[in-house]
């Protein structure tokens, strides 16, 4: 059997992947959150974190613990309010990034937090945060951009999103209906950090192309980035559902891959209830 204590030890080392940390939220000590680790991973048999490089992640085995102990946990808990209130109310917790949210799934987000019936958590994350956060069960469901579809999930297409260059509406290329690659040559751009899909997508594509161009600004977020080239900071390259505040026009770009954005959920959770409801209608909102 799977001690209780077990599970909100392991619980909380999957959010921090760190043992001290984690001790220190469950105000336990090192050595004791470490041995509840240890005697579940003994129970289970099998390892669930291993060590990359000076970082600790959870093992396939170890997101499904995380995964099991949080909804487990907050069965509890909803069976304890529910008995309190007289009804259960579940907590949906949805994860996805600040773009998504903005343009793609904000009607579904705004039907389920008018549903009195559906208390909403929404997670901000960028689109490996959120495979983790569905992965390891801290959220029910997840919107992010996919290239493969991974294991343990369900995936449903929601949308695809192209790419466009966005520029004030007085600058040279805004009279054309679209642009290449090549019109990019010696621009400054507002770029994600290095390393994000976006900001490697865009290098790959302009690098194969032979086009020099420098980094005006690194930033996250769409919203940030548009702010930044309506202030002149320089062009930014965004996905074509992001609605562009006065000054600005967006020119579809040749030569750049669209991105697949899809709703997950774990395929062993149960689907039903609140979390049900808003499944569906994100789904329902990807199809007007």
């Amino acid at each position: 059997m799977l001690e209780t204590s077990w599970l909100y030890a392991f619980a909380a080392f999957a959010e921090h992947k760190n043992f001290t940390h984690a001790a220190r939220a469950l105000g336990l000590s090192q050595p004791a959150l470490h041995a509840q680790v240890q005697r579940l991973a003994e129970v289970v048999g099998a390892p669930l974190y291993r060590r990359v490089g000076r970082a600790l992640v959870l093992t396939d085995g170890g997101e499904r613990v995380a995964a099991y102990a949080r909804r487990t946990l907050a069965q509890q808990v909803e069976f304890v309010e529910g008995l309190r209130a007289g009804r259960p109310r579940t907590r949906v917790v949805l994860a996805a990034g600040e773009g998504a949210y903005l343009y793609l799934i904000g009607e579904a987000v705004q039907r389920s937090v008018r549903d009195a019936r559906t208390p909403l958590s929404l997670l901000v994350r960028d689109a490996a945060g959120t495979l983790a956060a569905v992965r390891t069960g801290e959220a029910h469901l997840g919107v992010l951009p996919l290239e493969t579809r991974p294991p343990r999930l369900v995936v449903e297409t929601l949308a695809s999103v192209g790419q466009m260059l966005v520029l004030p509406e007085a600058h040279p290329l805004a009279g054309k209906p679209r642009v290449e690659l090549s019109d990019l040559e010696g621009a400054s751009l507002v770029v994600p950090p290095e390393g994000q899909p976006q900001r490697v997508v865009l290098e790959e594509a302009l690098r194969a192309a032979r086009v020099g161009w420098e980094v005006a600004v690194e930033v996250r977020g769409w919203p940030l980035t548009l702010q930044l080239a309506r202030l002149g900071a320089g062009l930014a390259v965004v996905n074509d559902f992001c609605r562009l505040p006065p000054g600005l026009v967006g020119r579809p770009i040749a030569g750049l891959p669209s991105q697949t954005y899809a709703a997950v959920r774990l395929a062993d959770a149960p689907l039903e209830g609140a979390a049900e409801r808003v499944w569906k209608r994100l789904l329902a909102a990807a199809r007007r």
